[in-house]
């Protein structure tokens, strides 16, 4: 109908699919200029404007540091949703671990499943500059609930599987240990989202009496270093927010009001910091900050009275 030959269309189709590979080649590569040079000489990172944002800095963060040999790690999204901005305010969920993994968890990891490009060694590829691959069709996405009242899930693609809100319940450290096995070393494991902070976490349990041993041998003796991370919480009655990014330093901050934006929330960098930021260390960073001089209630009222030269 269009007057094409058969072997013009296809030779077109063969252009488009080419072009569109390259496109995302270059998206890639972008992706992972932030990987060049030294953790000092990194420029910012900034706090991801949404859901969108976010999974492309934890791809490029899981995809870094996979191809530097790390195939056991873990990713913390702030839980918002797919349509939300980002802003330093928790959300609430009324529902639980149900609607939290149905508004957030799952629809998170699904698309962070589907921007990675990921080759395991095992697959047949001999060059570790091919485990990241520029294939245009995103992977197939399956997700199978494993507690429905915990909200947690295993979510996978043929190069990835994802364990999504682990807790500290001995039941998830077997899941871990199959899932590691299963996964094999040189296949990709991510923890999304456990509920623990580290070993102590694992108290002491009359039922389990030996959760804590278990927990060091399954999950910290083997890595699962955190390579992606958006914690937001409060300090001092300010809104704050720190980013991990593999391999760079965390990245702290703060929300603000900007006048000239009709005084909407504005995140203000604080600092960078080598290990998790502390409530302390943050309180410390703002108390020498001249534009946190003032509480976030004192700046409301002083906007209030009309009289804001802050």
């Amino acid at each position: 109908m269009s007057g094409k030959t058969l072997q013009e269309v296809e030779d077109e189709a063969k252009q488009q699919k080419l072009a569109q590979e390259r496109i995302v080649e270059k998206a890639r590569k972008e992706r992972e200029q932030s990987s060049t040079g030294s953790r000092s000489s990194m420029q910012i990172l900034p706090v991801p404007d949404d859901a969108k944002a976010q999974n492309e800095q934890a791809a490029a963060a899981v995809e870094r540091a996979f191809k530097d040999g790390i195939t056991r790690q873990t990713v913390k999204f702030a839980l918002i949703g797919q349509e939300e901005a980002m802003s330093g305010e928790l959300n609430e969920f009324p529902g639980g671990a149900k609607q939290i993994y149905r508004e957030c968890g799952r629809p998170l990891t699904e698309s962070l499943l589907r921007e990675l490009r990921i080759t395991p060694k095992s697959s047949g590829s001999s060059d570790e500059n091919e485990q990241i691959t520029s294939s245009a069709t995103p992977p197939t996405v399956t997700a199978e609930d494993i507690w429905d009242f915990d909200g947690s899930a295993i979510i996978s693609t043929d190069a990835v599987k994802a364990l999504v809100f682990p807790n500290t319940d001995v039941k998830y450290l077997k899941d871990i240990e199959a899932l590691d096995k299963k996964v094999g070393p040189d296949g990709l494991f991510l923890l999304v989202n456990p509920f623990w902070r580290n070993v102590e976490s694992w108290g002491f349990n009359i039922l389990a009496p030996n959760g804590k041993k278990r927990a060091q041998e399954v999950i910290f003796d083997n890595g699962y270093e955190v390579t992606y991370a958006v914690l937001r919480f409060s300090v001092r009655g300010e809104d704050c927010v720190a980013v991990k990014s593999y391999p760079y330093d965390w990245q702290m901050y703060a929300y603000r009001e900007d006048p000239s934006w009709f005084n909407q929330q504005v995140p203000v960098w604080l600092g960078k910091s080598e290990e998790e930021p502390t409530s302390a260390q943050i309180t410390e960073i703002l108390n020498s900050k001249p534009e946190f001089k003032m509480s976030k209630n004192m700046r409301q009222m002083q906007r209030m009275m009309g009289n804001d030269d802050q």
